[in-house]
């Protein structure tokens, strides 16, 4: 009788304890538009820009896919200029994200402008002696007094050739990047430089196999194939200017 008292006690006790023990704490989620397998160890990457850089119709998300242990986020949209990009908002989801104050990683903010800040798009459109460079140097500014780190890279290029040669309408743009990145004491990507010296020398048949399929088609935005080829040059310049990243580079996109 008192061994089945004692077994009778110690039943309840093991019980008593198991409904005493909290349960495991669930495991920490990763930041919106984050995947846990790309939050731990590299640096942060983000994305600002134009539909050069954008999904589906710029290099952002390929360039994103060439990088491994990297929290890459593609903020560019489509039809933005350094301006609109400000004035609708979403420069405001940068800084929600550079003044959160829970990522231990080091964030790294690529921006690109200059499509749409050239004449001719209401709206968006700003001048170039007098507003262009101020709204760049701005955003350099948030980034610095956030703690972060930014490169400027300038406009991508177009594809349109004329006569057999391929203009640089977007050169002076580039040009005032450059200018801001001396200003500032940040690295400048010349994206403007390296693109329009490949298509250049590819031609304009070459150069076509770069875009959207059609109905899509145009000389400015991009298929798989310009995404692919354009994020490469992105990358090797990246690696250039920030050497930390080589480590993080994919064999393949």
């Amino acid at each position: 009788m008192k061994m089945k008292r004692l077994l009778a006690l110690t039943t309840l006790c093991a019980a008593s304890a198991l409904a005493q023990t909290p349960p495991p704490a669930p495991a920490a989620s990763a930041p919106r538009g984050e995947t846990t397998a790309n939050v731990a160890t590299g640096p942060r990457l983000i994305l600002v820009g134009d539909s050069t850089m954008a999904p589906r119709s710029g290099y952002g998300n390929a360039l994103c896919a060439r990088l491994q242990q990297v929290a890459c986020i593609n903020l560019a949209r489509g039809g933005r200029s350094s301006m609109s990009f400000r004035a609708e908002g979403l420069w405001a989801t940068v800084m929600a994200l550079l003044n959160e104050g829970t990522s231990r990683q080091k964030t790294l903010v690529l921006i690109q402008f200059g499509h749409n800040d050239q004449p001719g798009k209401p709206g968006r459109s700003t001048d170039l002696a007098t507003e262009f460079g101020p709204n760049m140097a701005g955003y350099v500014k948030d980034v610095k007094a956030a703690g972060a780190e930014v490169v400027l890279l300038t406009p991508l290029t177009r594809r349109t050739f004329k006569g057999g040669e391929l203009p640089n309408d977007l050169r002076p743009w580039a040009e005032a990047i450059l200018q801001v990145g001396a200003e500032q004491g940040v690295p400048v990507l010349d994206l403007n430089a390296v693109s329009h010296a490949s298509v250049a020398a590819m031609g304009q048949a070459a150069a076509d196999t770069l875009a959207e399929a059609p109905p899509r088609f145009d000389r400015t935005h991009l298929g798989p194939k310009g995404a692919a080829f354009f994020s490469e040059q992105v990358l090797d310049g990246l690696v250039k200017l920030k050497p930390e990243l080589a480590a993080a580079r994919t064999l393949t996109p």
